[in-house]
């Protein structure tokens, strides 16, 4: 007698099926980053900047604990958007939103215990003071990506604030309803990746996925291709040391733009945000050369 087993399609060739998108868990995602910072920073050139990055996504994993629940998406706005695929998630739209200026409020008073240099305690003082028109400034940039040049560092502290946010209303969605938007956008929220990541993930390794840096949503991309115009072609990569990197520049000759990859199938710590602002000697080489910077990471925003 012999047994009998039916065909599982997704297994085809033996090769699982990889899914769209792995959606943030806020409750480990702040404190596994602040831990990765604080690592990093261990005879690091700019030690004081990440150890003051690691305290303050400390603070964002407080807060994740702390703060009720975020009101979701609603269902039958996210169907809509799914319709027209669209991510569910309308980040300009949450500027003024209230869950979000709460956010902002409790990280600003959370902030004010942290060990930080001068000129962000300066900072931290202008913007708790600010009023709800500037802070609503702040946050409408920091949504948006786009940070004015001249008024990075009071942006810091909207931005953290947007990251908690949002990672918590994507943590809310249902994966299984999302939708490939285009290449380089974010399924949850139409945010831009800080970086890419090669999987070590048991049954996908050696999948690609794009890191939001806005809501930390990951979603899949095709390995050789480019997040910043999807070209194919032209594609090469550098590294600040052996070939064997684990931190790489993808670079394309199409756009002349690069954004870093990381490849957690050779080091599982890697994390896309913590490794990207620790990884600065890569973006110090990539300067002499024709490509410019793409990564989203709003840590690095001027630099």
């Amino acid at each position: 007698m012999s047994d009998t087993f039916e065909p599982n399609p997704a297994m085809i060739g033996g090769v699982p099926q990889a899914p769209l998108v792995f959606l943030p868990k806020p409750e480990r995602l702040f404190s596994d980053r602040a831990k990765r910072l604080d690592f990093l920073a261990k005879d690091h050139p700019a030690a004081d900047f990440l150890r003051f990055i690691a305290a303050l996504s400390s603070v964002q994993a407080r807060l994740v604990s702390d703060l009720p629940a975020p009101t979701p998406v609603a269902a039958d706005w996210a169907d809509t958007a799914r319709a027209a695929r669209m991510p569910p998630i309308d980040r300009p739209a949450l500027a003024g939103d209230a869950g979000l200026m709460a956010t902002l409020d409790a990280l600003l008073t959370a902030a004010a215990d942290l060990d930080m240099p001068e000129p962000a305690r300066l900072t931290l003082s202008a913007v708790t003071a600010a009023g709800p028109d500037d802070r609503q400034w702040l946050l409408e940039n920091a949504l948006a990506g786009t940070i004015p040049d001249d008024a990075i560092a009071p942006h810091l502290f909207a931005i953290a604030a947007t990251q908690v946010h949002l990672a918590r209303l994507a943590a809310l969605l249902d994966a299984a309803k999302l939708v490939p938007i285009s290449t380089g956008v974010c399924p949850s929220c139409g945010g831009r990746p800080a970086s890419s990541v090669v999987t070590g993930t048991p049954g996908i390794e050696n999948v690609r996925y794009a890191c939001c840096a806005q809501c930390a949503t990951l979603w899949n991309e095709v390995r050789v291709k480019c997040l910043c115009c999807g070209s194919t072609g032209g594609i090469s990569y550098r590294s600040a040391g052996d070939e064997n990197a684990v931190i790489r520049a993808e670079c394309c000759t199409d756009c002349n733009q690069w954004l870093k990859i990381l490849y957690q199938s050779r080091n599982p710590t890697l994390d896309p945000v913590a490794d990207d602002l620790a990884s600065l000697g890569l973006d110090v080489m990539m300067k002499d050369t024709p490509f410019a910077r793409a990564g989203a990471n709003p840590f690095l925003a001027g630099y």
